[in-house]
């Protein structure tokens, strides 16, 4: 009889042995159920998250792409229109360059000459020598200038030694120099004294100044509309 009690006991005690290993496997699963419901969701949102960061990075970046190439294009554009708008303006230079040369064919070079010979006068200052450098084709029309030159500066009680170089001559017209020549003048001439002091006073000096100060002008005159 006491075996049979101790028997039962045991089984009642491995019946609830059983029982709450049962209760707490099935916490257990349920526990783990829901950790796994909960890291799998946070996964899921880091994924998008990250997902969406990627997406919205790369979308900065082609917008950042799009306004480099746009910026890249409006400065190729400007470029372009600049390219043409000094090839505008080189046109005129070279239009009235050639124009300018004709000058030197006209009935008043001679009387030019002269004015050219005493503004450089003026612009060199108190020289009591100075030598006037010319083209060769201008060499017979530039001693009568420079002769001209001589009176008008004695007449103004400021006499001046002029000396024309007839050793050293400036470039030659582009009529003269041929197409392959690259140095040209288109007249005037170049006053120096005691070999150091100069005074440019070529047509085409003349013409560069003349541009330059009215490039502006010019530009508005072209491409104002």
């Amino acid at each position: 009889m006491a075996n049979n009690n101790v028997q039962q006991q045991l089984q009642n005690m491995v019946k609830f042995i059983q029982k709450e290993a049962k209760e707490k496997a099935s916490e257990i699963e349920v526990k783990t159920e829901e950790e796994f419901t909960i890291e799998k969701a946070r996964l899921l949102q880091t994924q998008k998250q990250k997902i969406s960061a990627d997406f919205a990075r790369k979308e900065q970046q082609v917008q950042v792409d799009k306004k480099i190439a746009h910026s890249h294009e409006i400065t190729r554009s400007r470029l372009a229109i600049l390219r043409a708008r000094e090839k505008g303006v080189n046109k005129v230079l070279e239009k009235a360059s050639l124009e300018l040369e004709q000058l030197s064919k006209g009935a008043g070079y001679k009387d030019l000459l002269v004015k050219l010979i005493l503004q450089a006068l003026q612009k060199l200052g108190d020289e009591n020598e100075v030598l006037v450098q010319c083209r060769e084709e201008d060499r017979e029309i530039a001693a009568e200038a420079v002769e001209l030159a001589k009176q008008a500066r004695e007449k103004a009680g400021a006499p001046v030694k002029l000396i024309l170089d007839v050793r050293n001559y400036l470039a030659p017209s582009r009529e003269k120099a041929g197409p392959k020549t690259l140095t040209t003048c288109s007249g005037g001439v170049v006053l120096s004294a005691r070999g150091r002091i100069f005074c440019d006073n070529t047509l085409d000096v003349r013409l560069k100044y003349a541009y330059e100060s009215l490039v502006p002008e010019i530009r508005k005159s072209l491409f104002s509309q």
